[in-house]
């Protein structure tokens, strides 16, 4: 099956009542196995490639990886550019095959944050690739404080810039290692109230499993973003096994441990959020 863009997944989704899983991937080992998960529950998934990633590999290996696990999967597979930091690297990552991008400019004033996205999403829909956008700051635990997505301000941006997707603020946070206290329902409320685009959720490793379920099927949230709780799976695997044998030297047979856990947690994050049965 071909590689689809994130419009494609997203509004059967939204139309169905159910999200999709943007994984954090950080090498061959963990894509594969979201994909193999995403095969063996016959749902799409979103392979996501963000700064730690793209610090670690050239962008074009990534690409060409990602497509690679796309174009032989059989069900629809994003390939997407996770936190761009400006139109460079969002137009690289175009130029190397990504399907999505998004950038992020959170940070920036509205008027900025405004004008920087609709150029992306303009580069981005020129080339037949789906481009998300963020209003609100989602924090990160240990670093900088979220700033909640004001609702009025969402509306404005999602039709000021043209966006496919729209992540936004709601007591999400990186890189928690736990659930959380869960999400600010209100204010999503308000903010679905106002503008009809998909609704992304970083962090969403710390969101408690039911409340993704419950929002997936009754809110406008139709993608979880999920890296930290998969990379946990991933450590312990590793661990577990180099306990069991610590002669072991191999970096295929070590890393290939890793392969069955990540597998049956990604089903279990997959059928969490996916159609109800």
């Amino acid at each position: 099956m071909t590689r689809a863009s994130l419009a494609d997944v997203l509004g059967p989704a939204m139309a169905g009542g159910h999200a999709v899983a943007g994984v954090v991937c950080l090498g061959w080992e963990d894509a594969r196995a979201y994909v193999a998960a995403a095969e063996a529950e016959g749902l799409p998934i979103i392979l996501q490639a963000g700064p730690g990633c793209r610090a670690h590999m050239p962008l074009p290996i990534i690409g060409a990886m990602f497509r690679h696990l796309a174009v032989t999967a059989t069900v629809p597979v994003v390939t997407h550019l996770d936190h761009g930091r400006n139109a460079e690297e969002c137009a690289a990552a175009i130029a190397e095959g990504f399907s999505s991008v998004m950038y992020d400019g959170s940070r920036l004033p509205f008027d900025e944050n405004v004008a920087q996205t609709a150029r992306i999403v303009a580069l981005a829909h020129a080339a037949g690739v789906s481009c998300e956008g963020e209003i609100g700051l989602v924090g990160y635990v240990a670093g900088d404080a979220s700033e909640g997505t004001d609702p009025a301000e969402a509306a404005r941006f999602a039709e000021l810039t043209g966006v496919d997707a729209l992540a936004v603020s709601v007591g999400n946070i990186h890189l928690q290692t736990a659930s959380g206290d869960g999400l600010d329902e209100p204010r999503l409320r308000a903010i679905e109230a106002l503008t009809p685009v998909p609704l992304v959720i970083h962090g969403g490793s710390g969101v408690p499993m039911d409340q993704r379920t419950r929002l997936s099927r009754t809110s406008n949230i139709c993608k979880y973003n999920i890296g930290t709780e998969l990379r946990q799976v991933f450590g312990a695997a590793l661990r577990d096994h180099l306990a069991r044998d610590a002669d072991d030297f191999d970096r295929i047979s070590i890393l290939g441990r890793t392969h069955d856990p990540l597998v049956a947690a990604t089903r279990r994050i997959l059928r969490a959020i996916g159609p109800a049965a």
